[in-house]
């Protein structure tokens, strides 16, 4: 049993470090770095959990996770994400590659609880031992990733992963999170899912990097792989100011993204234009295609000047990512008092959230400078 089904087992979570020490820590992450399933499982879960000494996990393994090649797999329901990734990882291990999943799942709003579903639409894979597949519930995040799925993927990858596939939840047009992310993002579309243009102008335009029209046996699929073209020939020009990959041009800073723009006139070509490649999931059809288009960007991204501004625009929101979260943690965790005081003079309408906002960054200043 490979590590998705095995992190199923009660047993197996309940053994996953809840308050570990140091030298358990620092064990487990040489276990993860020797390929061990079971190690990875607990890593997985640990980080997932954020539970004590995670933090120090994944310093431990970071160096180990650079090799991987991270796909991200967006779009909307129903249009066969899990299926296409399914065939990919098929694909990946027919030529001997290691393979993790991160398996996004929309968490109930009532009870907290989600689905799961890509443990079913993968059970082919299960016995691989060369395959782990990590399903998380989003737990209230938005964007279409988990608040841990970007540090699973590092473990995966630090557990020898070759190729990680990132499945967003697929709830709409504005999963941008992924793009983030993941090296190469491909965005999976099908016929028939109601009108075209609508499918295509909130965003996932400017996220792929590779198009996959699904259910390409249907009627409609080559009119939707044509309105794909268009809209790409008609946006591709306004898109270069994002130096490559089109959703990071916010995250750069201006003299960069100017450096970008600039790149790109001077050598007289357009940002990577992503490829629209068709394909029948289910019958394993047009698979090859579409990793080609996926190893077409994979190599523009690493060899290209734009590429590299792309590379760096990733890695400095890892670390604005990791900013946040880790200023969000300090002040729940040590100014908890004074956010409550907080929120009740928001509520009485004797403060506003951004003066709240203020003192607690302060606060947590003064703590930090003592």
């Amino acid at each position: 049993m490979n590590g998705a089904a095995g992190c199923a087992e009660p047993n197996v979570l309940r053994s996953c470090l809840p308050n570990p020490t140091v030298g358990a820590v620092e064990s487990l992450g040489a276990r993860v770095l020797t390929g061990e399933v079971r190690a990875a499982a607990r890593a997985c879960r640990l980080v997932d959990d954020r539970g004590q000494g995670y933090r120090e996990l994944l310093k431990e393994l970071y160096p180990h996770t650079l090799r991987a090649f991270w796909i991200g797999i967006t779009g909307s329901p129903g249009a066969g994400k899990s299926t296409l990734g399914a065939r990919l990882v098929q694909h990946f291990r027919s030529q001997g590659r290691r393979v993790g999943v991160v398996a996004i799942d929309p968490s109930s709003p009532f009870s907290g609880g989600a689905i799961l579903g890509d443990r079913i639409r993968m059970q082919e894979h299960f016995e691989d031992p060369e395959v782990f597949i990590r399903s998380v519930a989003t737990r209230g995040a938005q964007g279409g990733l988990s608040r841990s799925a970007v540090d699973i993927a590092r473990v995966l990858s630090a557990w020898g992963a070759d190729v990680v596939l990132l499945e967003t939840v697929g709830v709409g047009q504005d999963e941008l999170e992924v793009a983030f992310a993941a090296h190469t993002t491909l965005v999976v579309m099908a016929p028939g899912m109601g009108d075209g243009v609508q499918a295509i102008k909130a965003g996932l335009l400017e996220v792929a990097d590779v198009f996959a029209v699904n259910k390409a046996d249907l009627p409609g699929a080559a009119s939707t792989a044509a309105d794909l073209e268009q809209m790409l020939s008609l946006g591709q020009e306004p898109a270069m100011a994002s130096a490559g990959h089109h959703g990071y041009s916010h995250a750069m800073p201006m003299g960069q993204e100017r450096a970008a723009e600039d790149a790109w006139r001077g050598t007289g070509k357009q940002s990577f234009r992503p490829p629209v490649v068709t394909c029948v999931a289910s019958l394993g059809v047009g698979i090859q295609e579409v990793v080609a288009a996926l190893e077409e960007h994979r190599i523009w991204q690493q060899t290209s000047p734009e590429g590299q501004l792309a590379r760096l625009a990733r890695g400095r929101q890892a670390l604005l990512n990791t900013l946040r979260d880790e200023a969000a943690r300090v002040v729940l965790e040590r100014h908890a008092v004074e956010l409550e005081e907080l929120v009740g003079l928001i509520e009485a309408g004797r403060l506003d959230p951004y003066s709240a906002c203020e003192r607690l960054l302060a606060a947590a200043a003064a703590l930090l400078l003592r």
